[in-house]
């Protein structure tokens, strides 16, 4: 997402942190909050068209935000920019990832809009009520019971109050189809759909029906692919680079020696490193619902 996240926390946490925007499987959090901010400056304009999204459903009004799984506050400060006399209660089991995102805020001059709660979504989300709009991107995947917790994200807002929900398709991509870096690529990213399995049963779950079985009236639902391609922003090779760094070590005796040796080649300095290559193409898809909870 952002981050989007997908949540790197791999239950252990894809990120690391508790419900959450856009990133890959990952062992450790290092690297993690790094990502989710290349994710989020890499796809900036959809971001941006998403919350436009979002605004046209919730209406001007909107004063009270909760980002669900924050993260580094991806989508935090895309709120406060979207609405900009709303405040936004961000939400994360890791402190270490409040901490950052409170003084990203205060740096960023937004530090009276911004209220941080450590939580475990699938617990409830202790005092908050009557919000006006409730993000949560790739952060519910990592929820335990998402009944459960979908309840309390009701309770949470108010009676016509927005729920809006994005979710990743997996690892993002970023090597040429139709060769062998590409089945490699391949290889790997179906080697992490069977450790999500395992680890985050929920994963591409159907969220419109949860949702509609929660008591939400879901309102829109789309797929997005999203892609970028040559010229590359800036960091889309570092990005890459972090991408398969984070997943390497997840992937030991889940793919054969030999591509854990080509996948170490990506990452190496070397000649095939990602971080030199100039055949990248970075894709992700993006799913999202947009919910009400009815007045």
């Amino acid at each position: 997402m952002a981050h989007e996240h997908q949540h790197q926390h791999q239950h252990q946490h894809q990120h690391g942190h508790g419900a959450h925007s856009h990133a890959p499987a990952a062992a450790t959090p290092n690297g993690l909050p790094e990502i989710l901010d290349l994710d989020a400056a890499l796809f900036a304009p959809h971001l941006t068209a998403h919350t436009g999204r979002i605004a046209c459903l919730a209406g001007d009004d909107v004063r009270n935000i909760v980002d669900l799984g924050s993260g580094t506050g991806t989508g935090t400060f895309a709120l406060l920019e979207r609405f900009p006399t709303a405040r936004v209660t961000a939400v994360d089991s890791s402190p270490a990832m409040l901490e950052r995102l409170a003084s990203a805020a205060r740096d960023r001059g937004l530090g009276d809009r911004v209220h941080t709660l450590e939580a475990d979504a699938g617990e409830g989300l202790p005092g908050v009520v009557d919000a006006d709009l409730v993000w949560a991107s790739a952060s519910l995947h990592h929820l335990d019971d998402p009944a459960t917790a979908l309840a309390g994200i009701r309770a949470a807002l108010r009676p016509g109050g927005l729920l809006a929900v994005a979710e990743v398709d997996g690892m993002p991509t970023f090597l040429p189809e139709g060769g062998e870096p590409g089945a490699l690529e391949s290889r790997c990213r179906e080697a992490l759909d069977g450790l999500h399995a395992e680890q985050l049963p929920h994963r591409g779950a159907d969220w419109g029906s949860l949702l509609a079985t929660a008591g939400f009236s879901v309102e829109q639902e789309r797929s997005e692919p999203w892609e970028l391609r040559a010229p590359l922003p800036e960091g889309a090779g570092r990005y890459a680079y972090l991408v398969f760094e984070r997943i390497r070590d997840n992937l030991v005796g889940r793919v054969s020696p030999e591509d854990l040796a080509a996948l170490d080649r990506l990452i190496d300095g070397g000649p095939e490193d990602v971080r030199h290559r100039d055949d990248l193409v970075v894709r992700s898809t993006r799913e999202t619902w947009m919910a009400r909870r009815p007045a």
